[in-house]
């Protein structure tokens, strides 16, 4: 979930995970490993990208900040 609305938040702002990356001070790897849930981030490398994402530490804990993909999205065409 947090991985996703991370995610989210940098596409919506425009920025790749390199830009990100290089805003929060972090390897552009770890961004893209957190945000598929591949690692899990410490509080302190968290608060570096809502930082760079000029937010607030709650704004990306909320299960429902960003609705998921319509159902449709997810099948598979035969």
């Amino acid at each position: 979930m947090l991985g996703k609305n991370i995610r989210h938040e940098r596409v919506r702002q425009g920025f790749s995970q390199e830009d990100l990356a290089e805003k929060a001070g972090l390897h552009r790897t770890y961004i893209g490993m957190v945000e598929r849930g591949e690692r899990n981030i410490t509080l302190l490398n968290y608060a570096k990208i809502v930082d760079a994402l000029n937010l607030a530490m709650h704004d990306l804990m909320k299960a429902s900040v960003y609705p998921p993909p319509p159902p449709e999205a997810n099948i598979q065409k035969e």
